[in-house]
C-alpha cells in the first residue's frame, strides 16, 4: 500500500448535514453543527467526513439539484463557516470528502436558465435537448428514477430535456468538452479550499448512448431505458480525464456512486491501475428485499441472495484489483437496522452483529450518521410526515395505479429515503439535542433511549463496539490484504466467511435470527491451536467454544483471528 492509498485503512463517517445538528434554532442542521461535533467523529476514530451538498440549491431534492457549485446555501452557512470546519478536522488529524453531483444540475442554475433562452446559446449544449417525437410527446420511453417519464418539455423553445431524476434536476452533457472542463474547474475549485476527496453522485449515468432510442425491454433487464445510460460508451474515458485533470494531481480520495452498475464495470473503476477512482457503492445488495427489482413493493429480504452477492463482488473485486466501498446505510436507503436484523427486543445485538459482519469485509467501511448508535427507522403515523419528493411522488403514482391509501403507506414507511433522514439524536432533551427550534422532519419517539449521550461512554454500547472495529482496520492487515472466502454453505442462519493473508486468518461468524444457530466449523480450521485463536469482537456476553460446532445466540457475532 504506497502513501496515496492512506484510505484503504480508514473508515468513513457520512454526514446528511440537514439532520445532523442545527445552530441557529431554524429546525435545519448545518455547518457550524458539525465542527461542533468533531470531537465526537474523532472519539468514534473515523478518519474521513463525507459531507453531503451544502451548495446553494432549491432543495427539491435535497442539495442534489445544485443551482451554484461555488456557493454555500445560507441555510447551512457561510464560506467562513466553511473553512473554520475545514480548519477543525485539520487539527483533528481527519480528512473532508466532499459530495458533488455533476450528471445534472438544478434547472435553477445559470447554465440552464441561460440554455433556455435560445436554441444557439452556447449553454444549449450544456444539456440534453431533444425534439418531441414524430408523432408528438417525449422523444423516447426512458423513465425518471423517481417515476414518470425522464422527459421535460419546456415550452420557451419546444423541445424536451432530459431529467433522469427530479424534472428541477436537468442532465448535463459530457460529450461537450466544455462541460467536463466545468466539472474539473468546479472540483479544483473546492480541492484549493482544502477538501481531501470527493463522494461523485450517480457518476456512471454521465455517458449516454447519442441514439437515445426506445427501450424495448426483455425478459431479464427493466424497460425503462437504464440500459442506455447506465455505465455508458464513453464513462471511463470521461473519468479517466477528471483523474487526469484533478483526483491524481492532488491526490484526493475519491468514492463513485454507482447506479445498477456491474462487478466487471466496478473493478476498472477502481482498480489503481486504470486511474479513475479510489472506490466504488454499489447497491445489489440492498435490492434483496425488491421483488422482481420492484422497489416499490414489499417482500422479507431474501438472505441467501444477500450472502452470495455479497460474496461475489468481495471475491470478484480481490481478484481484480479494486476495492469496494463498504455499507449497510446511507441517506437514500432505509435503516438496515430495521431492514435486516431486529430494531426491538435484540436492538443492540443487531446493531454490533451487522457492524461486525461488515467491518470485516475488505474494503474502506461507511458510517451513516446515527447507524453508531442503533438507529431503526423511525415510527411513521401519516403520510403528511413524509418530506422526500421520490416517496410523495411514488404514493401518488401507486395510488393513480390501483392501491389503496392504506397499502401504499405501508409500503412509503418501509421504503422511504426519509427513514434514514429523521434527526441525529443526541440526547434525550427536548429534539433530541439536534435543534431548540422545530425539526424540518419529525423525530422518532423512541430517542429518550437511543441517543449518543447515553452510549458514548459506556464500554458496552453499540457506539463502543464501533470504536473497536475502526481501530482494529488500523492495526490488522488482513483486513485490507486478505483474500475473501465464504465459510456458511448455504446456512439458513449464519454467514460466515474468512480473509487470509499469508501470515493470518481472519473468522467472522454472524447469526441474522433471533434463534440459536449451531454452525459447523469448515474441516480447515477444526484442530486448531488455540494458543494461536484471539477472539478480537464480540457482541454478546458469553463466548463460544471454538469446537466442531460453534453454537451462537441470537444475533450473535464473532470476530476471531488465527495468528501465523
Amino acid at each position: 500500500m504506497n502513501r496515496t492509498e492512506w484510505w484503504r485503512r480508514s473508515t468513513v463517517y457520512q454526514v446528511y448535514p440537514r439532520s445532523f445538528k442545527d445552530t441557529t434554532g431554524n429546525g435545519i442542521g448545518d455547518i457550524r453543527g458539525l465542527t461542533e461535533k468533531l470531537d465526537y467523529l474523532q472519539d468514534l476514530g473515523v478518519d474521513i467526513i463525507w459531507l453531503q451538498p451544502v451548495y446553494v440549491s432549491p432543495q427539491n431534492d435535497n442539495g442534489y439539484d445544485v443551482a451554484d457549485y461555488r456557493s454555500i446555501d445560507p441555510m447551512y452557512g457561510t464560506m467562513d463557516d466553511f473553512d473554520e470546519l475545514l480548519s477543525g478536522i485539520r487539527q483533528r488529524n481527519m480528512r473532508l470528502m466532499l459530495d458533488i453531483v455533476v450528471n445534472h444540475s438544478s434547472t435553477e442554475h445559470v447554465w440552464f436558465k441561460q440554455s433556455r433562452q435560445s436554441r444557439n446559446d452556447p449553454y444549449r449544449d450544456y444539456y440534453i435537448w431533444r425534439d418531441p417525437a414524430p408523432g408528438g410527446g417525449v422523444p423516447n420511453n426512458w423513465q425518471s428514477k423517481f417515476g414518470g417519464s425522464a422527459w421535460q418539455y419546456d415550452e420557451l423553445t419546444g423541445q424536451y430535456y432530459l431529467a433522469l431524476f427530479d424534472p428541477t434536476q436537468a442532465d448535463l452533457n459530457w460529450e461537450n468538452e466544455q462541460v467536463r472542463q466545468e466539472a474539473a474547474d468546479l472540483m479544483r475549485f473546492w480541492t484549493d479550499n482544502g477538501v481531501d476527496g470527493f463522494r461523485l453522485d450517480v457518476i456512471n449515468l454521465i455517458s449516454k448512448d447519442q441514439r437515445f432510442p426506445n427501450d424495448e425491454g426483455d425478459d431479464l433487464i427493466i424497460s425503462d431505458g437504464r440500459r442506455f445510460y447506465t455505465d455508458g460508451p464513453r464513462v471511463h474515458e470521461y473519468i479517466k480525464e477528471l483523474y487526469e485533470k484533478v483526483f491524481g494531481p492532488y491526490e484526493l480520495v475519491t468514492v463513485g456512486e454507482m447506479s445498477s452498475t456491474t462487478l466487471e464495470h466496478c473493478v476498472r473503476y477502481s482498480n489503481p491501475v486504470e486511474r479513475e477512482f479510489s472506490m466504488t457503492f454499489n447497491f445489489h445488495h440492498l435490492k434483496v428485499d425488491y421483488p422482481q427489482g420492484q422497489k416499490w413493493e414489499l417482500m422479507p429480504y431474501d438472505f441467501e441472495a444477500l450472502k452470495t452477492l455479497l460474496s461475489q463482488w468481495q471475491s470478484g473485486m480481490y481478484i481484480g484489483g479494486g476495492w469496494n466501498a463498504l455499507f449497510w446505510n446511507n441517506h437514500d436507503q432505509p435503516r438496515a437496522l430495521s431492514r435486516f436484523a431486529d430494531d426491538g427486543r435484540y436492538r443492540i445485538e443487531s446493531a454490533k452483529m451487522l457492524a461486525t459482519t461488515l467491518h470485516g469485509l475488505q474494503g474502506t467501511p461507511y458510517i451513516f450518521q446515527g447507524e453508531e448508535i442503533g438507529m431503526p427507522n423511525p415510527n411513521w403515523n401519516d403520510i403528511t410526515e413524509f418530506r422526500d419528493v421520490e416517496s410523495k411522488n411514488m404514493y401518488r403514482i401507486m395510488i393513480e395505479m390501483g392501491k389503496t391509501p392504506e397499502e401504499a403507506f405501508a409500503i412509503i414507511a418501509r421504503r422511504s429515503r426519509d427513514n434514514a433522514r429523521t434527526p441525529m439524536q443526541w440526547n434525550y432533551g427536548p429534539n433530541a439535542g439536534f435543534t431548540d427550534g422545530t425539526p424540518w422532519i419529525k423525530l422518532d419517539e423512541r430517542y429518550p433511549e437511543i441517543n449518543v449521550s447515553l452510549q458514548q461512554h459506556d464500554p458496552h454500547s453499540i457506539f463502543s463496539h464501533y470504536k473497536r472495529l475502526i481501530a482494529l482496520r488500523k492495526t490488522e492487515d488482513v483486513l485490507i490484504d486478505g483474500s475473501y472466502i465464504r465459510l456458511d454453505k448455504q446456512h439458513p442462519q449464519i454467514y460466515a466467511y474468512a480473509r487470509q493473508n499469508d501470515r493470518d486468518t481472519l473468522v467472522v461468524m454472524s447469526n441474522f435470527t433471533d434463534q440459536p444457530a449451531p454452525f459447523a466449523l469448515p474441516t480447515q480450521l477444526r484442530d486448531t491451536d488455540s494458543a494461536r485463536i484471539e477472539l478480537l469482537v464480540k457482541n454478546t456476553d458469553s463466548v463460544p467454544n471454538w469446537d466442531d460446532t460453534v453454537l451462537l445466540e441470537p444475533y450473535a457475532s464473532y470476530m476471531w483471528v488465527i495468528r501465523g
